[in-house]
């Protein structure tokens, strides 16, 4: 007996040519599937994806457009006024799109009124502070001046990509708007300290030992929180291309040029920084001149 079916039994070529065909076309079928159901995880993937990528680009247009917070109290002028006694006059902060409010000169006459706007990595700025600081606040603490600081910051690209000039400024912000009295000597530390140009300068935790130095108590935290936050950074921005495209407000300058601009009531102060004789002339021939332009003529 031969082992094996027999020949009818094996499939003939037509018959073979067409399970191949059928095979084929079920390999085909199924691949097909999973073509599609791959194309669809695929799909679905990308759109998870492309949602993250919207939600991200939202949230940074969201934070990008989302208007500045107040600009720091006590400085609704863009500077902080500071009068008899060392004390600094309050005001309240501006919003965003307010425009700032002129501090108002004495009416009598009789008061110097000094503005000086400063950038705390200025060299001259320090050639200036060092000179004349004692007697502007001898002349102070007596009532017969009074004196404004802006910090502005034309020089934040030259301490080696560290921004010290916005930060100083920002730090100088924090302080007059959480301890405004402490502010002169704050200011006056950072020139007793000041970094040459072009170097990285102070980091903010020198800059915050420096708060310390200026005698702030209990507000020193606050002030901390906000050098490290930059809370005032936007308008430190602000109040520099305010300053930067003037006019400046009671003076007949248009706009600063350079730090230090110093106004002795309205007039641009353009003697030698360094000279404490020199200004301490400029600023008694200033305030004579206003006085005698202030006070009415006697009846005749």
């Amino acid at each position: 007996m031969t082992i094996g079916g027999s020949g009818e039994g094996r499939p003939s070529k037509n018959q073979r040519r067409d399970a191949a065909r059928i095979k084929a076309t079920r390999l085909r079928v199924q691949q097909k599937k999973k073509d599609r159901r791959n194309r669809v995880f695929l799909q679905g993937g990308i759109a998870v994806a492309s949602i993250a990528v919207v939600a991200i680009i939202a949230l940074i247009i969201m934070n990008s457009i989302r208007p500045a917070g107040p600009g720091p109290a006590n400085m609704a002028s863009d500077g902080i006024l500071i009068g008899e006694g060392m004390t600094a006059v309050t005001t309240s902060a501006l919003q965003p799109n307010r425009k700032p409010v002129p501090s108002k000169p004495d009416s009598t006459g009789t008061v110097a009124d000094i503005r000086i706007y400063v950038d705390y990595l200025c060299p001259f700025c320090g050639q200036f502070e060092k000179a004349n600081s004692s007697q502007i606040v001898t002349w102070v603490k007596s009532g017969a001046a009074t004196v404004e600081i802006h910090p502005i910051s034309i020089l934040t690209s030259k301490s080696a990509g560290t921004q010290y000039s916005l930060r100083a400024a920002n730090a100088a912000a924090c302080v007059a708007n959480y301890a405004p009295d402490d502010f002169y000597a704050f200011n006056t530390a950072l020139f007793a300290d000041q970094p040459k140009e072009g170097t990285a300068g102070l980091d903010d935790s020198e800059i915050k030992s420096l708060v310390k130095t200026a005698g702030v108590g209990t507000a020193s935290a606050k002030i901390n929180t906000c050098i490290d936050d930059a809370t005032f950074k936007a308008w430190v921005v602000g109040a520099t291309d305010r300053a930067l495209s003037g006019p400046l407000p009671n003076s007949s300058v248009k706009a600063i040029t350079g730090t230090p601009t110093v106004l002795v009531n309205g007039k641009q102060y353009v003697g030698a920084l360094d000279d404490p004789k020199e200004f301490a002339a400029f600023v008694l021939q200033s305030a004579g001149e206003t006085y005698s332009t202030s006070t009415p003529a006697p009846a005749g």
